[in-house]
């Protein structure tokens, strides 16, 4: 059974760092792509990163700005997610998330990904 397991997540300061991890285990898995999404308290979840797994092409949601990066390390199977310059409007839970091989993709989409992790806090203050 695959897990995603998130980690990182943590108090910050309006203008600082976190760097989010995600690790996949159990049985070896082939994956299309992988993704980070984030809800905040009240709101949908909604797309913030994504990356095909193998060709490294990465996708930005447009509020990212530049400030976020999306990344992998294939040999340790992780999913990495590097916020810079954090606001307030960033606080939410923060989850990764993988797909099926095969197949386009909408990575945008919640629907497109088979598997998710349970998330990880991130709160920024002002």
């Amino acid at each position: 059974q695959v897990q995603l397991v998130e980690s990182g997540g943590g108090l910050v300061q309006a203008g600082g760092s976190l760097r989010l991890s995600c690790a996949a285990s159990g049985r070896t898995f082939s994956r299309y792509a992988m993704g980070w999404f984030r809800q905040a308290p009240g709101k949908e979840r909604e797309f913030v990163a994504a990356i095909i797994w193998s060709a490294g092409n990465t996708y930005y949601a447009d509020f990212v700005k530049g400030r976020f990066t999306i990344s992998r390390d294939i040999a340790k199977n992780t999913l990495y997610l590097q916020m810079n310059d954090l606001e307030p409007e960033d606080t939410a839970v923060y989850y990764c998330a993988a797909t099926k091989p095969g197949g386009l993709r909408l990575l945008v989409a919640t629907g497109s990904y088979d598997y998710w992790g349970q998330g990880t806090q991130v709160t920024v203050s002002s």
